[in-house]
């Protein structure tokens, strides 16, 4: 039994003894909370009515192909939107305070120190003209107060914490002088160099060869256990969401179309965008042939949605009821219902069928 399936054991008894409902307890720690967030242009919408929130020590995955909206959900959160992007509706809360109330300038405090977002490519968000260390240093010095000296200090030991070997000699290094690898842990140095209450991770690690991967996805888990942090994991593999989940919210066209905890999401799957994903693992093979499956057809353009569900041309269990647009809602039958939620009008019977 890994330390993850240790961890998760030891959660799911503590909820069974604990007679407060999951969700009353969770808003007391719950550190960020987007309710009904649209996101978009002046032609179309790009992230439609999204809701999602993450507790402290706790890590929400984001599951969904390119174009879903995942990556704008997080950048709105952080308030990282600009023109022609506007959003257009939704409240984003951080540690119960409304961020629309706050100027840039009070945002700009909040973000690095107490909110911070790892990008994906890391190489193209670093700095290239400066040296990896100082970039690191100069968190600590704006949002701490630190000094220079005592701040590059700092800088070397967060290197240092998060794997790079000689780290006062790296310091001195720039971007195009570091692997991919090594820029990853410089940009989750500076992540974590305030010990921030919220992390989120938009595709870290999808750059990276396996065995990088695997070291920086545990490296993150054992930080984050460290500081109690929040984070928000922005992903399209599964074999991730598997491994460092605790939630999972997957999106689809612009919309969150299931949300469950890791482990009911992966025995019982109740939106077909879901199962489809599911079905298109490498280990997971079609009937015939062995062949790994795939789900037909493409995300809709924002500007040509279907009417209805936006998953209905590429579903295989589409009706005429699904011209109109299911909500998002509690599945019936299900053990933690209100956990696990799906916008699809035959979730039941998926739920009744045990997926």
């Amino acid at each position: 039994m890994t330390v993850l399936e240790a961890d998760r054991l030891s959660a799911d008894s503590n909820r069974r003894r604990d007679p407060i409902s999951s969700r009353g307890a969770a808003r007391a720690d719950t550190v960020l909370a987007v309710e009904g967030l649209t996101v978009g242009t002046g032609r179309a919408d790009l992230v439609i009515d999204v809701s999602l929130d993450v507790r402290a020590g706790e890590t929400l995955c984001l599951v969904g192909e390119s174009g879903c909206g995942k990556s704008l959900t997080c950048l709105a959160a952080m308030g990282l939107t600009s023109e022609p992007l506007i959003r257009k509706s939704g409240r984003i809360s951080f540690l119960g305070q409304d961020l629309s109330l706050l100027r840039e300038n009070q945002l700009a405090e909040i973000r690095g120190r107490d909110m911070a977002m790892i990008f994906q490519d890391a190489t193209a968000a670093l700095n290239p003209v400066r040296r990896v260390g100082m970039q690191i240093a100069e968190v600590l010095v704006v949002h701490r107060g630190l000094t220079w000296s005592q701040a590059m200090k700092q800088a070397v030991e967060l290197l240092a914490s998060v794997g790079i070997p000689d780290p006062a000699g790296r310091a001195n290094a720039y971007p195009h002088q570091l692997s991919g690898g090594m820029n990853q842990r410089v940009m989750i140095a500076m992540a974590l160099a305030c010990r921030p209450k919220l992390l989120i991770a938009d595709e870290a690690t999808t750059a990276l060869d396996v065995t990088t991967q695997v070291q920086i996805l545990k490296l993150m888990k054992e930080l984050q256990a460290e500081t109690g942090a929040a984070m928000i994991f922005v992903t399209h593999d599964l074999g991730v969401v598997a491994e460092i989940a605790d939630r999972v919210a997957v999106m689809y066209s612009g919309r969150v179309v299931e949300t469950a905890t890791v482990d009911d999401l992966f025995e019982r799957p109740l939106h077909p965008y879901t199962r489809g994903l599911m079905a298109c693992r490498l280990h997971a093979t079609t009937t015939s042939h062995g062949r790994i499956a795939a789900i037909e057809g493409t995300v809709p353009s924002p500007s040509k949605r279907p009417e209805g569900c936006s998953f209905r041309p590429r579903c295989p269990y589409a009706s005429d009821e699904c011209m109109a647009l299911p909500a998002l809602r509690p599945i019936a039958g299900i053990y933690g219902a209100d956990q696990h939620r799906a916008a699809c009008h035959f979730a039941e019977d998926f739920a009744r069928a045990g997926s």
